[in-house]
């Protein structure tokens, strides 16, 4: 499990706010390029190919982005203005340290907060974060020649290991799934098998999953795996809609996800003996899945999601064995189809 801790505070320590995954697609290339072709689509994606050219393509997509704020206007008294980039939560706006990302490189900040013995009685409303200022401790004129309208922001929180062996840290959402598919993926590499694999990790989920769905117009796959994170049971969420930590990969079932190819994945995880948990859902995902589902004539794609707490703040949690669980069933599914496409080949 050390290896999967070290690959998670890694990854989230990288810096990658929608828009600008360049330091969590940096990370990513290095490891994966030993034992795969890599390059970036126009908007950013990373694809790291394992056998080009060969057969039927199948897709990975997990996200390399995270939420975050971007700079929208520098006022003369040298404070920021912002502008959250994806989902938030505004009770995590007041006296958070953040990294201002510039040109210059980072940047230390806080963003301003009203003593509570100087509020007034009616203010109880939660600001956006428009509504808020990130105080760098600059002049106008200083803070102007540093930071432009642009730059992204990140909240600062260090990394935990939990007393249960769970992590927590920011931007696991989702680059949990990021360590699992690079684990998967390493250990593919060294398999024969009659099958293009195309490891993409996506930008811009968070604002509309822009790089899955170009990624998937480019490669037009015939299958893909979509894998991102999901909720995760805590005190204040209803368990019948949640998963629980440390008990596998949730298997999303979905009107767009393909109901064969997700069969084969429970059939695996009972085969393979791996913890399998199941998420339903009425209509879209939510994730990558439905950009790449519908890439394209369709791509027969299934979804696996690791549970996670806390999702949307800088103190997200997983289990390490999720993590593990996770690599190991895409790792089998991958295998499985191979061997499925190969019999075909042989029959006909």
């Amino acid at each position: 499990m050390n290896e999967i801790q070290t690959l998670l505070t890694d990854l989230s320590a990288c810096t990658g706010v929608s828009g600008q995954e360049q330091g969590a697609a940096a990370y990513i290339r290095q490891f994966m390029a030993p034992f795969s072709h890599c390059r970036t689509t126009p908007l950013g994606s990373l694809i790291c190919t394992i056998g080009q050219g060969r057969g039927k393509k199948l897709m990975t997509a997990s996200h390399m982005d995270e939420i975050g704020f971007i700079v929208t206007h520098i006022e003369e008294s040298g404070f920021l203005r912002i502008a959250n980039v994806g989902g938030i939560d505004r009770k995590l706006y007041a006296a958070s340290c953040v990294t201002v990302h510039t040109r210059q490189g980072a940047l230390p900040g806080v963003i301003a907060s009203t003593p509570p013995h100087l509020r007034t009685g009616g203010e109880k409303t939660l600001p956006a974060a428009d509504e808020v200022s990130v105080d760098v401790g600059l002049s106008g004129e200083r803070a102007r020649q540093l930071v432009q309208p642009g730059d992204r922001v990140t909240l600062d929180v260090p990394p935990a290991r939990l007393a249960d062996g769970s992590i927590s840290a920011k931007a696991l959402d989702d680059r949990a799934c990021c360590a699992a598919v690079m684990l998967a993926a390493r250990e593919l590499a060294g398999k024969d098998l009659p099958l293009e694999l195309n490891f993409v990790f996506t930008t811009m989920e968070e604002v509309g999953s822009q790089g899955a769905g170009t990624a998937a117009g480019q490669l037009l796959p015939d299958y893909a795996v979509a894998l991102d994170v999901s909720f995760a049971v805590t005190p204040d969420a209803s368990p019948k809609n949640c998963g629980k930590l440390g008990q596998g990969a949730m298997l999303g079932i979905a009107p767009i996800l393909d109901n064969a190819e997700t069969g084969h994945l429970i059939r695996l995880a009972r085969e393979q003996e791996l913890p399998l948990q199941f998420e339903v859902m009425g209509g879209a995902t939510g994730t990558d899945a439905d950009r790449i589902a519908a890439a394209g004539c369709g791509v027969r794609t299934v979804l696996l999601s690791i549970p996670q707490k806390y999702m949307h703040t800088p103190v997200e949690v997983v289990a390490p064995e999720d993590v593990k669980n996770t690599a190991r069933l895409l790792e089998c599914y991958i295998t499985d189809l191979a061997a499925r496409l190969e019999g075909c080949t042989h029959a006909e």
